[in-house]
């Protein structure tokens, strides 16, 4: 196996955190696999994965080994592709973003990017947590809201406007509120990453400062799939934005409450590794996303 094998082989087994799934995600054994990666530790002189019975995890080396690996696996990869067609591209795309943009925004249009490059395979994880980009091997994320400090290179694309939404057998039974100080008598839907961690709050834009109302809530969620499908149950109201609301108010099942009291529009963002070069399947993906979500943008 030559050095480029090598280094794909340990790539894959950081990302994976498996010997067993790195082997059949390649087509090949699991002998072969730990072989590859125990001679190119041999070669470098130093331990790049902590094995245990349990898991499979990068040491310290490691971690500074893999980052350096994807670039080089990188460089080699636009070497070899530079007298390519853009259909011609090939490999693996990992991207991860959340999930109603996932289910609303990419998904349905996913066919497109791929009968346009059908030697690329798509792995896209789609969860409301924040991924480790590097550690766990993403080429780009698609992130709502406020960014955490980064050493990511960031790409703003817009903002997703926000609606306040309840379902009809909401609003007959609490009424529909028809200012702030109605508020005390509904219910919200709390959005919360960390459950438990904070008050349920609405949120509205007030001139240029943004305000907060804090309210009671039935139930609170940590995913964007069953906070929408808690208003749609007339469990209260959300905020969300009108990206992933389109079809359910078209339909009837959601009605907007509020429209004069927005939250801030969230901001959308395309992150990448700090890479001096990134896969040409990459950054042709990045390129069809940003023109995929334009229409859902302000």
């Amino acid at each position: 196996m030559d050095t480029t094998e090598s280094l794909q082989v340990f790539v894959r087994v950081a990302e994976l955190g498996s010997f067993t799934r790195a082997a059949d995600s390649l087509g090949t054994s699991k002998a072969s696999v730990s072989a590859a990666v125990s001679q190119l530790e041999a070669s470098l002189g130093t331990r790049l994965l902590q094995r245990t019975t349990r898991k499979v995890q990068m040491t310290q080396d490691g971690q500074s080994f893999y980052e350096r690996s994807k670039q080089v696996l990188a460089d080699i990869e636009d070497l070899q592709t530079m007298f390519q067609g853009d259909a011609d591209i090939s490999g693996r795309l990992r991207v991860d973003m959340p999930l109603g943009v996932a289910r609303h925004i990419v998904l349905p249009r996913l066919s497109e990017f791929l009968e346009a490059h059908p030697q690329v395979k798509v792995e896209l994880s789609s969860t409301d947590r924040r991924v480790d980009v590097v550690a766990e091997g993403f080429d780009c994320i698609v992130r709502v809201g406020r960014l955490d400090d980064s050493t990511l290179v960031a790409r703003p694309l817009g903002h997703f406007r926000m609606l306040n939404c309840a379902s009809p057998a909401y609003l007959k039974r609490y009424g529909v509120p028809q200012s702030l100080e109605d508020l005390a008598q509904h219910r919200l839907v709390d959005y919360a990453p960390s459950l438990g961690a904070r008050a349920a709050l609405f949120e509205y834009v007030d001139g240029d400062d943004v305000r907060a109302v804090e309210m009671p809530a039935a139930v609170a969620v940590n995913n964007s799939d069953a906070y929408r499908a808690a208003c749609l149950a007339g469990l209260g109201i959300i905020q969300a934005p009108e990206s992933g609301l389109g079809e359910p108010l078209a339909q009837g099942k959601l009605v907007e409450v509020l429209a004069g009291y927005r939250a801030a529009p969230m901001p959308v963002t395309l992150l990448y590794p700090n890479r001096r070069q990134l896969a040409k399947r990459a950054r042709l993906f990045m390129l069809w996303l940003g023109e995929v979500m334009q229409p859902y943008l302000i």
